[in-house]
Parts: C-alpha cells; structure tokens; sequence
C-alpha cells in the first residue's frame, strides 16, 4: 500500500524514447461534440442488428477469459465465406493494426520504402514511421484517384510495401481492376502490394477492383477487409487479411496477442450470420451518395464520383472556413483535410440534408 509520501520519478526522456517520434503524424479521429451530428469518421448510423447485439451480450458475460489467441472459428468462417484455405486468412484488431503488422514483417532497414497514393489514408504514414521505414508519396490525378503509373514509377529497389487503397479514403475514388492488374505485373513479385478494401461492400463500380480474384496468380497481394464499416462494429476493432499463406503467417507473428477481443470475435461471427440484412442497407447508402453528390454538384462544389460511404468535397484554402461553417450553420461536424477538403459521411436522408443545408448556405 502506497505512504502518504508521493514518490516522483524523473527520467532522460530522450535517452530511452526514439526522438523521431517527435515528428510522428498525428491520427485525428472525427471530433465528437455532445449535441452536434457527427459526420466526420465514416461510420453506419445504424446500431447493428439485435442478433449481433444478442452476440455481444452473451459474449461480454465470459470476459473473464482469455479470447481465442488465433480467432480461429471466424478464421475458418471468413475463409468458407470467401472461398480461401484459412491459412489464407489473417485476423488483426481492425485493419489499421493490419497497416502496422504489414510494415513491421516487410521493412527492415531505414533505408526500406513504402509507397503511397496521397491524399489517402492517414494512417499510412503513421504505421510507416513506427516502422522505421521511409514514405514515399504520389499525388492523386486530376480526377482525385490513384495515379498508378506514377505509383509504379515510384518503386526502387528499396520499396518494400505499397498501399493502394480502393476505394480511397477520404476521396471515395476507386481502381479499375485492368490498371490494377497492370500495376501489378509493372511492379513485379518482389515487393508487397496491399489492396485496402474497408468500403468494399459499397462498391457498384462494375469496373472497381476486386482482389480476390487476383491473389492465386499475385503471391505477393494482400487485400484488406474489415467489419468497422458496412457490419457496423467499428467500436469493436476487428479486421482481416487475405493473402499467401506465408504472409499471412508472418502478419500473426507480430501481433500483439489477444488483441482481437472475444467480443469482437463474437459479433463478427454473428455479423455474418446477419450479412443479408446489414448488405442490403449499404444501398440505401449507396442512393444517398448520389443524392448527396448530385446537390452538392448543383450547389457548385466539385465532387469526384465516390464508391464508399462518404463524399468528397474539394475545397482547398476554403476548407478549415467550410468546416467551421457547417458547426456553426448546422450543427454538423465533418472531417478538414487542410488544405485540400472535406469528408462527409453519408447517412440518413434527414441527417444528410442538414449538411446539404449548411454547404448551400456556405459563402467562403
């Protein structure tokens, strides 16, 4: 039992703390404000089915145990879904920990390279300096997508990794599976190419990339797949990987054990078990998009077409005003991207058009 006498101990913080870690990028989650519509973190509005909530509950009530170290049910569940082995499969705690666990088992030196669309995911850049590897950063096109050619370009002989997310977060653009597949044949076997499919389920795009088809003759594929999206269990953290069994056994080797919950194991099965239902509502999602992005591009904003959850609005200098506007005008929060644009998920007709309120009211 502590003395009523406090002890404080001083350390040398830079003697023992990496000092690159000064200038790690900070992730900025969408703000929260008790009151406002929150419309800046990508997430379903709508809670997830009772039988996945049932799940949790019966879950929740053995947290006094260890979950299973090797997710292995939803393995063997994800992998009869997907038509793959289960050694095909690997299970992280969501598919940022997936990001991280990629560059730990590819990156060696800090010479080693990752390369990447940009803007695209914030976290790229954050998992590629925790591990001590080097970004390498291609700018979008013209028309807010991946430059692929360029992307290829980029690659030396010290690129270890390359993330290419489709569709890409946060300009909701997507990659056609012919430039992909020339992607890969134009970058070669010998470095990682990870496909990042968080809003996979939102796709319409008969021409959008799907990886799957494509890991038997690419080895050296990853694509990334997670259940804070379309299944509704963002607050639960759970993801997974489909790949080469090599590789998918190296990305279980670094992670951090126990990391996906048993909870989060849970209702990811269930999620399943209820994918009809939780499916079916991403097209009402995929109608409001187009509405919302119809209004915007009528209200004069230049809107790229967007397969995922959210859209895109361009606004460069006028970001940071727009942003502050919409709380102001409306209450609604949404995701500044300085000095290129905003995020904006789409939800509700009624919520969305609280936004379409404040972006016809906007005069910066």
């Amino acid at each position: 039992m502590w003395g009523a006498d406090v002890v404080r101990v001083t350390v040398t913080p830079m003697t023992l703390i990496r000092p690159d870690l000064d200038s790690l990028p900070a992730y900025v989650p969408g703000r929260a404000l008790p009151g406002a519509l929150k419309l800046a973190s990508n997430e379903v509005a709508l809670a997830p089915p009772a039988s996945v909530l049932a799940a949790i509950a019966e879950a929740a009530a053995g947290g006094n145990r260890y979950p299973d170290l090797g997710a292995v049910a939803l393995t063997e569940r994800l992998a009869t879904e997907l038509h793959v082995a289960p050694e095909n499969i690997a299970v992280g705690c969501g598919s940022v920990s997936l990001c991280q666990q990629l560059v730990q088992i590819s990156c060696r030196e800090t010479t080693d390279e990752v390369v990447y669309a940009w803007r695209s995911f914030e976290a790229y850049p954050i998992v590629t300096q925790i591990g001590n590897a080097r970004s390498v950063t291609v700018p979008l096109d013209g028309d807010f997508r991946h430059d692929l050619d360029a992307m290829a370009a980029a690659v030396t002989p010290h690129t270890r990794l390359v993330f290419v997310c489709s569709p890409n977060n946060p300009t909701g653009t997507v990659v056609h599976r012919a430039e992909f597949e020339r992607f890969l044949d134009a970058v070669g076997p010998d470095v990682l190419v990870v496909l990042d499919e968080a809003y996979h389920e939102y796709v319409t795009d008969p021409e959008a990339v799907d990886g799957l088809p494509l890991l038997r003759r690419h080895p050296n594929l990853v694509v990334l797949r997670t259940f804070s999206k379309a299944y509704r269990l963002a607050g639960l953290r759970v993801g997974y990987a489909i790949t080469a069994p090599e590789i998918a056994t190296a990305l279980r080797k670094v992670c951090a054990p126990f990391s996906v919950s048993s909870v989060a194991q849970a209702a990811a099965m269930a999620a399943l078990d209820a994918a009809g239902e939780l499916l079916a509502a991403c097209k009402e999602a995929v109608a409001e998009r187009v509405r919302v992005r119809e209004a915007l591009l009528e209200a004069g904003y230049t809107v790229p077409q967007t397969q995922a959850n959210f859209v895109w609005v361009a606004l460069g200098e006028r970001t940071a005003d727009f942003a502050a506007h919409c709380l102001a005008d409306r209450n609604v929060i949404v995701r500044p991207f300085h000095p290129d644009g905003v995020r904006v998920t789409v939800t509700t007709a009624e919520e969305d058009d609280r936004f379409l309120a404040a972006a016809r009211s906007f005069s910066g």
